[in-house]
């Protein structure tokens, strides 16, 4: 190679290889910790292979699913509480998958800053791992992207990307009829959907992120910042085992508009509200902004992270199997002929 001038260098623009490098280097040990069947090489190539035949499938359809964090980033910025941000995205991708049926494979991540700090990245790395490792999915690469001039100083956007796979002919949802049993999971909190209005709620309330959180121990931001539930494992057990007809992620859009993504049109449902306790955060987010039930049930999860629809017949046993996987299990209702969700009881 040839001489040349003593010039600018990249990064003297603002990006530094090395430290990517270096990062690369710091989260293989948590990579590697989640590895499973299927995985065929480590972090550093050009693209990330998966075997299906290796991961136990004899006629697989795949099945993908992308998502971010929202704005609850904000929230582990403004804090520097980073740690579990990376188990938001995995779970807000996995806990999709698993409604189609899908078995979560493997997990690919994209990290963009401004600047890039290996400590702070290698902690939401190694969130993600934690992520997959809990779910049984395989972190198998991604990208970190180091843009000065695009983020404030300290500021990351986060994305997910996860693919999983069914045998064909197992896809959900499948044979959902009036009469099933709505089985609803309990939420971790608010999850990672909401966060705009969680925001707004907050310097509503006058509230600091290091203020002592009002429904529960710990500072506010602490408890929102509390990790979306991984649904995966309990979810895909229960379907196994039998009679689980359909599952809906309770995301941004609440009870009302993710369950019925999930029933035939000539089909709705009948929800009691008084089958489970409102959680404090939501009776306080409630009460700061003066919010009408029908917007809480629209926006948040409000305590009901997941929704089974299992034949009635199976929900006994399906609640006993899911408790014992640790579940909080309420029989929030059942399908009914006719469209739309009507709820009967309070919520507030």
């Amino acid at each position: 190679m040839s001489k040349g001038k003593n010039g600018i260098t990249y990064a003297e623009a603002g990006v530094d290889i090395d430290a990517g490098n270096a990062l690369v280097e710091r989260i293989k040990p948590a990579a590697k910790r989640t590895a499973r069947p299927g995985v065929m090489a480590g972090l550093g190539g050009f693209g990330a292979l998966f075997d299906l035949k290796g991961a136990g499938y004899d006629d697989p359809i795949l099945v993908a699913a992308t998502d971010g964090v929202g704005t609850k980033l904000r929230i582990a910025i403004d804090t520097g509480n980073v740690e579990t941000i990376g188990i938001d995205l995995v779970a807000m991708c996995v806990n999709d998958l698993v409604c189609q049926g899908a078995e979560p494979l493997f997990f690919l991540d994209y990290f963009a800053t401004g600047k890039l700090e290996t400590e702070t990245a290698a902690r939401i790395i190694e969130g993600i791992a934690e992520g997959c490792a809990q779910s049984g999915c395989a972190l198998i690469g991604g990208e970190t992207a180091e843009m000065p001039g695009m983020y404030e100083a300290g500021d990351f956007d986060l994305a997910g990307f996860a693919v999983g796979a069914m045998e064909r002919g197992a896809d959900l949802p499948a044979g959902v009829q009036a009469g099933d049993v709505l089985l609803g999971l309990g939420s971790s909190g608010v999850h990672s959907n909401g966060y705009s209005l969680v925001r707004k709620l907050v310097e509503i309330s006058g509230l600091g992120w290091e203020s002592d959180c009002p429904w529960s121990d710990g500072t506010l931001g602490a408890a929102l910042l509390a990790p979306t539930r991984l649904y995966v494992r309990q979810a895909l057990e229960a379907v196994r085992a039998g009679g689980v007809h359909a599952l809906a992620h309770i995301t941004g859009g609440g009870l009302t508009e993710n369950l019925p993504r999930v029933l035939p049109d000539d089909l709705g449902a009948e929800i009691d509200l008084d089958a489970w306790e409102l959680p404090g955060v939501f009776k306080w987010l409630s009460e700061t902004g003066g919010m009408a039930e029908a917007e809480m049930l629209k926006t948040f999860n409000c305590g009901i992270g997941m929704i089974l629809v299992v034949e009635a017949d199976r929900a006994g046993a399906l609640t006993s199997l899911l408790e014992e996987a640790g579940e909080t299990v309420h029989t929030l209702g059942q399908v009914s002929e006719g469209q739309g969700i009507r709820y009967t009881g309070a919520l507030l």
